[in-house]
C-alpha cells in the first residue's frame, strides 16, 4: 500500500473515530509501528491531524464551528444529555444554576423553559442571549442575563462585565459545555475570551455538571478552562474510553449516561 492511500485510510478513520492509535493502525494496515509514526508525523505537517501519546486526534478540535451547525450535530444525543441533566436538577433541588453558553446547554435550557420548581423560584444566571430569550417566558424562574460583548459565533457575552457578572453570585449548580474532554488536557474550548467565561462559571457555583457528547471524548480544544478534578458530574451519551475513564474516576468525577 502506497503512503497516500495509508493517509486516505487514516484520516477516514479519524472522520469516523475522532483518534487513531498507532497500534491499531499498524495492525489494520500490515505496516510496522514506525511507518504509521512517520504517517502521522506528515499529516501532521500538512495540518490534517494533531499528534498526541501513541496515536492522532483529529484536528477539527481546534476549529470553532457556527452556532447553526454546531445545533446540528448529534442532536438526539444532545437531548438526552439535557434530559438526564434536568433530572439531575430536579432531584438536587437547587434554589440557585448557572447556564453555559452552548448547543448541549441550550437543549437542557428548552426544557428547563417547561420547567416548574416544587418550591419556590429558581434563580438562573447565564450569558448566552438565546438561552436568555428561551427561559424568560417561565414565571417561575427569575433569569439574571449576565453582559458583555456578544460573540456572534456562539450568541455569549464575553469580557469584563461576565466575568464579573458570575464573580458576583454563588450557584448551586453549575451547567457548562465543552468543546473538548480529555484525559490529560480537562476540558477545553477554542476561544480564550469563552475560556475565561467558563472557567468563571465554574468557580461561581458550588458544583458543577458538565454536559459533553461523546463526539467530544479524547478531543483537545485550543484554551483548557477547567480540569477534570473541577468537575463533579459528567452527563453524556456514552460511556468515556479506558483512559477517559480512569482519569475521571481518579478525579472524582461521577459519570451519568444518558
Amino acid at each position: 500500500m502506497y503512503a497516500t492511500e495509508r493517509h486516505a485510510r487514516i484520516i477516514d478513520e479519524l472522520d469516523s473515530a475522532g483518534r487513531v492509535s498507532v497500534a491499531t493502525l499498524s495492525r489494520t494496515l500490515d505496516v510496522t509501528a514506525e511507518t504509521i509514526r512517520r504517517d502521522l508525523d506528515a499529516l501532521e505537517a500538512a495540518g490534517a491531524l494533531r499528534r498526541v501519546h501513541g496515536g492522532a486526534v483529529r484536528r477539527a478540535g481546534l476549529v470553532e464551528l457556527d452556532l447553526g451547525e454546531r445545533e446540528r450535530r448529534n442532536s438526539p444525543a444532545k437531548r438526552a444529555i439535557a434530559k438526564a441533566a434536568l433530572d439531575l436538577l430536579v432531584h438536587a433541588a437547587p434554589a440557585a444554576v448557572a447556564v453555559d453558553a452552548g448547543t448541549t446547554t441550550r437543549a437542557f435550557a428548552d426544557l428547563l423553559a417547561e420547567h416548574v420548581p416544587a418550591e419556590g423560584l429558581l434563580d438562573v444566571v447565564t450569558h448566552a442571549v438565546p438561552i436568555v430569550l428561551r427561559l424568560q417566558d417561565n414565571r417561575a424562574l427569575t433569569v439574571h442575563a449576565v453582559g458583555g460583548v456578544v460573540r456572534p459565533e456562539t450568541s455569549a457575552a464575553v469580557g469584563l462585565p461576565a466575568l464579573d457578572g458570575f464573580a458576583r453570585v454563588r450557584c448551586d449548580l453549575a451547567f457548562i459545555g465543552a468543546n473538548g474532554l480529555s484525559a490529560g488536557f480537562g476540558l477545553s474550548t477554542p476561544d480564550e475570551r469563552e475560556a475565561a467565561v467558563k472557567t468563571a462559571i465554574v468557580r461561581s457555583s458550588r458544583r458543577t455538571v458538565a454536559l459533553v457528547d461523546s463526539s467530544k471524548h479524547g478531543e483537545e480544544s485550543f484554551v483548557r478552562f477547567a480540569d477534570l478534578a473541577d468537575l463533579d458530574v459528567l452527563v453524556t451519551d456514552r460511556a468515556p474510553d479506558a483512559e477517559l475513564a480512569a482519569a475521571l474516576e481518579a478525579a472524582g468525577v461521577e459519570v451519568v449516561l444518558a
